[in-house]
């Protein structure tokens, strides 16, 4: 997919959807370890409550990494091309742990998602908030009111490439734009710079929590394993809804 949207873009905007590539490259056992170390901490916890510490360290993950950029950026000593290059590389790890977070709530919901498309598509969504969302339901057809249960079972994989492709272009256009103006802002004086990294990232990393909600909906009452889905009490299982 990136080949087709590198085709309309600059270079730079290039390097953004190289830099979600790699973010989308997380193995599986580091998305298990990550949910199991949560469980690990929770033993008696029910899947709502694991989210809700998912969501609490990216949250803080990604304030930290917007403030420690902002300040690092804003130091005396440091010069505009390295500044930026802070920002440009606080943004690859912005993509990684938003990637880490979104995997592995589709975990606990008994989502398992391999397909690196089938990735793009998760991602991206929540990177775009509502207008994400609401590209994939449209593109997908059918699929309910929280389609992150079905991404892997019930969207085609044209239905994916062809959301993908939207995504895509919206998140170079978009996203590269606003991560851009916030690059900028932490190049301020120093605390400032802190400030307005911290301030942005989180504000950021709240919009991914609400709209990895709004996709996955509601955790499943009890445990499941990744690959299975949550059994309602009718007996039917979400997928086969």
């Amino acid at each position: 997919m990136t080949d087709d949207v590198l085709d309309d873009t600059s270079e730079d905007q290039g390097k953004w959807l190289k830099t979600l590539d790699r973010a989308l490259a997380i193995q599986q056992r580091v998305v298990e370890r990550n949910v199991d170390r949560v469980r690990r901490s929770r033993p008696e916890a029910i899947p709502a409550e694991l989210i809700g510490a998912l969501e609490k360290a990216y949250t803080a993950t990604v304030t930290a990494t917007g403030a420690g950029a902002g300040a690092a950026a804003a130091a005396p000593g440091v010069g505009t091309p390295v500044a930026l290059a802070l920002g440009a590389g606080e943004a690859g790890v912005f993509l990684e742990a938003t990637a880490l977070f979104a995997l592995s709530v589709a975990s606990v919901h008994g989502v398992r998602v391999d397909d690196v498309e089938r990735r793009r598509t998760l991602v991206l969504a929540v990177v775009l908030g509502d207008a994400g969302f609401m590209t994939v339901q449209r593109m997908a057809g059918r699929t309910g009111a929280h389609w992150g249960k079905k991404l892997t079972q019930k969207i085609p994989i044209e239905a994916i490439r062809a959301a993908n492709r939207v995504l895509g272009r919206n998140f170079i256009t978009r996203y590269g734009t606003r991560q851009g103006i916030i690059v900028l802002g932490r190049l301020a004086p120093f605390g400032i710079g802190a400030a307005i990294g911290a301030g942005a990232n989180a504000a950021i990393g709240w919009g991914v929590v609400r709209t990895t909600r709004r996709v996955f909906g509601p955790p499943p009452p009890l445990p499941v394993e990744a690959g299975d889905a949550p059994v309602r009490p009718d007996g039917v299982r979400d997928h086969d809804a």
